[in-house]
């Protein structure tokens, strides 16, 4: 599935969606999928086929290390 946009179908991606184990009963979860050339796809799992922003491998480490960091503390 090369080129996948962000804004795709989440549904529409031929994509095993993993979800966090400290996601709640509530529905408060962010998917992920690993997509076939080598990026990362994430839904809001409350909409599993709204749409689907994709990432790059060093896009979403970025994301890791600042969330790792404590640099998105304050937005909870």
């Amino acid at each position: 599935m090369p080129g996948v946009r962000n804004g795709v179908r989440a549904s529409s991606l031929d994509a095993c969606w993993i979800k966090s184990r400290h996601s709640n009963a509530e529905g408060n979860c962010v998917e992920v999928a690993p997509l076939e050339d080598g990026d990362v796809a994430m839904r809001n799992s409350r909409d599993p086929d709204g749409p689907a922003l994709v990432y790059t491998p060093a896009e979403l480490a970025a994301f890791l290390a600042g969330a790792k960091d404590g640099e998105f503390d304050h937005l909870v």
